[in-house]
């Protein structure tokens, strides 16, 4: 795979114009190849081996807030990066998940041509499955490059989504406690 991609970087850059030979492109291929294949890296990844039994009893079922988890992505549209923080929210029904797990199951989504919007809700949903929660929100902010470096060229535009599942969805006070505790 990876001379593979190394050979259409190698394409692309002959058809830009570029000399693939000058000193500074001699490894741009390779290189350019190597980091497509760490920015993609989610889709060899699944979320049993991700959570990796980090599942744990707990008798609390109080709001859990973790917040701003750093994430980038590329938008399936142009393969531009997006940035942005994460924050998550559930309450726990008699289990609880590891900490870092949240940070890896957004990485492991994040690192896949996405949209925000999908990416918003494949975390939700796999945080719900994994933790059978009582409820669980997703709220994530972004800079789209797709948006920042080409077409309108808004340099202070930012997205933000959001999806909220079983107590977040059907209580307005549990949605407005969670938006309280990240200070939105």
């Amino acid at each position: 795979m990876a001379d593979k991609l190394s050979e259409h970087y190698t394409d692309i850059l002959n058809i830009l114009g570029e000399d693939v030979n000058r000193n500074g492109l001699l490894d741009t291929p390779a290189r350019a190849a190597k980091a497509m294949r760490f920015l993609t890296d989610g889709y060899a990844k699944s979320l049993e081996t991700v959570v990796n039994g980090a599942i744990f009893e707990a008798d609390t079922d109080e709001m859990v807030v973790i917040q701003d988890i750093e994430y980038y992505s590329l938008c399936e549209h142009h393969i531009l990066p997006f940035i942005g923080r994460c924050h998550i929210a559930y309450i726990p029904e008699g289990k609880v998940l590891g900490l870092s797990k949240f940070a890896r199951i957004v990485d492991m989504f994040a690192r896949r041509l996405q949209i925000q919007e999908g990416l918003t809700k494949q975390i939700a949903d796999a945080i719900q499955s994994v933790t059978g929660a009582k409820g669980v929100g997703v709220i994530m902010e972004g800079k789209h490059m797709c948006m920042m470096m080409r077409g309108v060229q808004k340099q202070n535009s930012s997205m933000v989504t959001s999806v909220m599942l079983g107590s977040f969805r059907r209580s307005q006070a549990t949605r407005d406690e969670f938006l309280r505790l990240i200070g939105k």
